[in-house]
């Protein structure tokens, strides 16, 4: 009788270079399909032991464990113990670690050499590790596995032959008693591949011990999010201290244009189309171009150096805290500056209720759109001053607004996970990159960019949802003495939101700017710059800053309201339309859409009613 032919099986992390081995040990002598019952690739490839015997490959999905929490995971731990369908147990395995990040690497092999199969470690990428300045013995770390462990490079097809001598050598001979222990804890694991890595290492040079010492600060649980949170405290001191300068320079050109083009036009709708509309209301928003400028230079900055994977790390403690998966930081990351694509990138998490959870949350982080808001409210009732040591209270209250954004996102988080979306967090493992100097031109193109984007919001969306209210305004024109405001049909609209409104402390001019900030938040400024430029009855007075009109205009209490409300308000009608494409239907978005007006409207209640109960 024929013996079956040989199943051997790869496997190990993400991006360990697996998929690189397989194709360059099996050519072109491949095929892909799907596992029988779930849609996970399979991809299969005959390759030749060095004594001509023909073995069938198969390339298991990445794995962080065989304790799985993903289809993929799954996939690879039921062809590994012979429980996947229509899938033969192999008959060897060859675990594929990365040569640079053997600590991370070497605990999957632990799991993948406890279930008793013939394994051979290839300790892949070697080259990388040298170029780092990292330089390991793979004997020792074989004494230390108990299976043999060979240097590969497999883009370069370097150390395939001995691989494949040591996986027949392995495939004969009988399975020795495992050296490593086979009943242990997740903890234990990584301690022991702490150990093993440790023992493997022949030479490091002091650039790759310096990056350790920082890990060791960074990523400490009780250091780390103390240095996190004074970060991410100094960016916000920066985005009023150093931006100051440059927004009063554009505020001061605005105002001047306008000027000039009062001085050189005749009056009429054309002269105050262009003061009123495009100059107050565009002119109001791009004003502060230069924090947001400030604010992405500093998260460019950040992810350049390689600091941002290691917040996302520290992050996921307090992540699966509130039952969502540490897979779920970068999409909430990316909604820092704009919940499109955050939401978009949850397509990355595999459970189906932390997708939807994340989600439903990302509105809650505190994007771009918002900053102008923010700037403009603080600016007008915070004082410019110092609380000490050198802190703005500017900066102080906007790094607090961030702060209760990323809060009520969590607490929400926890309330969904408990009750519409039930579940348990899934685990999270993430590859740290190497940290390095960030390359001046790639931050200065990353600036533009995000400028350039900022700029074109503020000549479309914004310009088109200004000039529509400034028509509204301007129609019908006002009788003599009679507010134009008043008289105009955005006027009579504000009229009868300003009922529903009113116990929140919001005033008319409130109200008429929060229906065209659901096109996007910036609009709310050039809502209230153009309102209170069609409002003015001195024709030099249009030019006045919109923060001098706020402050003359309104109540403290009434700008506290205001804030919270845009804390919690919901996103941009594009981010609507994304949710509903992304959750195939309205079920969900019009879910995200009530319960963030909810919470709106108790917040920014409840900030006004306690700010005038204690006389501010």
């Amino acid at each position: 009788m024929t013996r079956p032919i040989r199943v051997v099986a790869l496997a190990g992390n993400p991006n360990c270079g697996k998929s690189a081995l397989f194709n360059a040990l099996t050519g072109a002598r491949q095929k892909i399909a799907n596992y029988p019952g779930v849609t996970v690739e399979r991809k299969a490839g005959r390759m030749s032991l060095h004594n001509g015997e023909p073995v069938e490959l198969l390339d298991l999905p990445g794995s962080y464990s065989l304790d799985p929490s993903s289809p993929d995971e799954a996939v690879t731990r039921d062809v590994l113990t012979g429980d996947q369908p229509g899938q033969r147990r192999p008959d060897a395995l060859i675990v594929v670690v990365d040569a640079a990040n053997l600590q991370q690497h070497l605990v999957f092999a632990q799991e993948a050499i406890a279930i008793g199969l013939p394994v051979v470690i290839a300790l892949n990428m070697v080259d990388l590790a040298e170029r780092d300045g990292l330089v390991l013995d793979p004997q020792a770390m074989a004494q230390a596995v108990g299976v043999p462990v060979v240097e590969t490079v497999a883009v370069r097809g370097r150390g395939l032959d001995a691989l494949l001598a040591a996986l027949a050598d392995q495939i004969e001979r009988p399975r020795e008693a495992p050296v490593l222990p086979t009943d242990v804890t997740m903890t234990e694991r990584r301690v022991t591949a702490q150990a093993i890595a440790r023992a493997a290492i022949v030479s490091q040079t002091r650039t790759r011990r310096m990056h350790r010492g920082l890990d060791k600060v960074l990523l400490n649980p009780w250091t780390g999010p103390l240095i996190l949170f004074a970060l991410l405290f100094i960016v916000f001191q920066a985005v009023f201290a150093w931006a100051a300068p440059f927004a009063d320079a554009i505020e001061s050109a605005i105002a001047a244009l306008s000027s000039g083009v009062t001085e050189v036009m005749p009056k009429g709708l054309i002269r105050d189309a262009i003061t009123e509309g495009v100059l107050a209301g565009v002119g109001s928003v791009v004003v502060f171009l230069p924090q947001i400028v400030i604010l992405f230079f500093f998260i460019l900055l950040m992810e350049s150096t390689g600091y941002m994977a290691r917040a996302a790390f520290l992050m996921d403690r307090m992540m699966a805290g509130v039952g969502l998966s540490g897979r779920s930081f970068i999409p909430l990351l990316s909604s820092f500056a704009c919940a499109i694509p955050g939401i978009m990138a949850t397509r990355s998490i595999s459970d189906p209720k932390d997708r939807l959870t994340t989600i439903l949350i990302a509105p809650l982080m505190t994007c771009s759109a918002r900053l102008p808001v923010y700037a403009v409210i603080i600016a007008a009732f915070i004082p410019a001053r110092s609380v000490g040591l050198g802190v703005g209270l500017q900066g102080l209250v906007l790094f607090g607004l961030y702060v209760a954004g990323i809060a009520g996102a969590m607490i929400v988080a926890l309330v969904l996970r408990r009750s519409v979306t039930k579940g348990d967090a899934s685990g999270f493992i993430m590859e740290l990159p190497r940290y390095q100097w960030p390359r001046l031109k790639d931050l200065m193109l990353g600036l533009w960019q995000r400028a350039w984007i900022f700029l074109r919001r503020a000549g479309t969306i914004i310009f088109a949802a200004t000039f529509l209210l400034w028509l509204l305004l301007s129609f019908p024109q006002a009788e003599p003495g009679e507010s134009q405001v008043d008289a105009s049909v955005a006027g009579k609209i504000a009229d009868g939101l300003a009922v529903v409104v009113e116990p929140i402390g919001f005033n008319r001019d409130i109200a008429l700017a929060l229906i065209p900030a659901m096109a996007a938040r910036e609009v709310a400024v050039a809502s209230l710059a153009t309102t209170y430029a069609v409002d003015q009855q001195d024709e030099d007075a249009t030019a006045v800053a919109l923060t001098d009109q706020l402050s003359a205009r309104w109540s403290l209490p009434t700008a506290l309201a205001f804030l919270a409300w845009f804390v919690f308000a919901p996103q941009c009608l594009s981010t609507i339309a994304v949710a509903k494409r992304e959750t195939n239907g309205w079920k969900w978005p019009g879910f995200m859409l009530l319960y963030l007006f909810v919470l709106a409207y108790i917040f920014a209640g409840l900030t006004y009613w306690l700010a005038v109960a204690a006389g501010l």
